[in-house]
């Protein structure tokens, strides 16, 4: 097992990092080439772009929640209804009830996960990019080429120093995973993440004074890429504030904590800004959903703040940016969406399942398509309940699919008359 994989290798998101690196890489090099070649502003361009083409996947989303907001108040009358009901046949019938509801406004409930699902593993695998940078950027791995072959060639005698230097000099990122075995990718990567002070204590070791020169020359490129602001972005935040406390630079420790700060306030505003559908009605006391909400919009922007602390100042980079571009696609996506007629919407959305259905040969029944056609606007008012009786329907429709809602609706239906009869 290697000190530190040099690519990401987490299931599906290794895929994803693979095509995020060559954009990484691109942005990198086009850097280089005018002369500003600087992991930090590479980190901001990369989040930027990401996030600019998943903006069509967040529109999506957003669609589907300013639905939600007329179909929620059907959602929750089913909900109450079957309220305190535990029994199996009680819970499949709510099911239906629901489903149909959803059937009924053209939403598919797989397609509401699915934007979900798809920004996943390309948010995990923005991250493992950033995590792992030398992997992903050619010319970076070369800045440490020479010193890495010279610490192979020292053959056990390498693997048994810089183990030791790991353990004596508290290279956390490594902490409790030592190899037996030093590749190109490992030594790389450690020496990627040393900070200005293990720079130090690396050259002052007997065994490596024969590479002076060579340890010089590799610290100040590695500290030219890494430089932001003044710190280098290999060091945490933390030690930034120690290393101001013990000098007694106020600035210092001034610019580590603004990375903690800008990270809860910019995650802080970004829910802010996020639109609150009926379900996350801060002013409901009894959803359940919207407590989580709550909680969530005061605990994960601490969590922000945390991370930013302990972590390198990549991370933090990553994290702060990535929360700006989302605050200001979310004002203008928000804008947008206010100007969308959520009546239009559901129509284009019952008229693209009726194609679907079509497809499939399984079309909508025309009494939920009757129900499906009701204003928008009146559902809004009354908080109407969802139209039981498209499922009566479907429970008495003929040459019903075995998968269907129809199937089991029937099943249910057979159940209730069975034990109806006992009774």
């Amino acid at each position: 097992m290697e000190i530190l994989l040099s690519k990401s290798t987490m299931p599906l998101v290794k895929y994803f990092a693979h095509l995020l690196g060559w954009l990484m890489a691109g942005i990198f090099e086009v850097l280089d080439k005018i002369g500003i070649p600087n992991i930090g502003i590479a980190i901001i361009l990369y989040t930027i772009i990401v996030y600019l083409l998943m903006t069509p996947l967040q529109i999506t989303q957003q669609k589907t929640s300013k639905m939600m907001a007329v179909i929620n108040p059907e959602l929750q009358a089913i909900q109450k209804k079957y309220k305190g009901k535990t029994r199996q046949e009680d819970q499949l019938a709510m099911q239906q009830e629901m489903q149909a509801v959803y059937e009924k406004y053209g939403v598919s409930q797989m397609g509401m996960c699915g934007t979900t699902l798809i920004q996943m593993p390309l948010l995990f695998a923005l991250y493992q990019v950033i995590y792992h940078i030398p992997g992903y950027i050619p010319k970076v791995a070369n800045i440490f080429s020479e010193l890495t072959g010279d610490i192979l060639a020292m053959g056990d005698k390498g693997l048994a120093l810089i183990t030791q230097f790991i353990t004596d000099n508290k290279v956390t990122m490594f902490a409790g995973r030592i190899t037996d075995t030093l590749t190109t990718e490992n030594v790389t990567d450690f020496l990627y993440v040393l900070k200005p002070s293990q720079w130090n204590e690396l050259a002052k070791l007997s065994e490596m004074s024969q590479f002076g020169d060579l340890i010089e020359t590799t610290k100040k490129g590695a500290h030219a890429i890494n430089s932001f602001g003044g710190i280098q972005i290999s060091m945490s935040p933390w030690d930034v504030i120690k290393e101001g406390m013990s000098n007694g630079s106020v600035l210092l420790v001034l610019a580590a904590v603004a990375v903690p700060v800008l990270a809860w306030f910019t995650q802080w505003l970004n829910y802010k800004l996020m639109p609150q559908t009926p379900t996350s009605n801060s002013n409901n006391q009894n959803d359940p959903t919207a407590s989580t909400m709550k909680t969530m919009g005061v605990t994960m922007p601490l969590f922000s703040a945390f991370m930013c602390v302990s972590f390198s100042y990549g991370i933090g980079i990553y994290w702060i940016a990535g929360a700006v571009i989302r605050c200001i696609q979310q004002v203008l996506i928000n804008r947008r969406i206010a100007k969308m007629d959520t009546e239009l919407l559901i129509k284009k959305a019952q008229e693209k399942a009726e194609k679907k259905r079509e497809k499939k040969g399984t079309p909508e029944p025309s009494t939920i398509r009757k129900t499906a056609s009701t204003s928008t606007k009146n559902m809004k008012n009354s908080h109407m309940k969802a139209n039981i009786a498209d499922v009566d329907y479907a429970a008495n429709a003929e040459n019903a699919r075995p998968d269907s809602i129809t199937a089991r609706a029937n099943m249910v239906k057979r159940y209730d008359e069975k034990h109806s009869k006992k009774k």
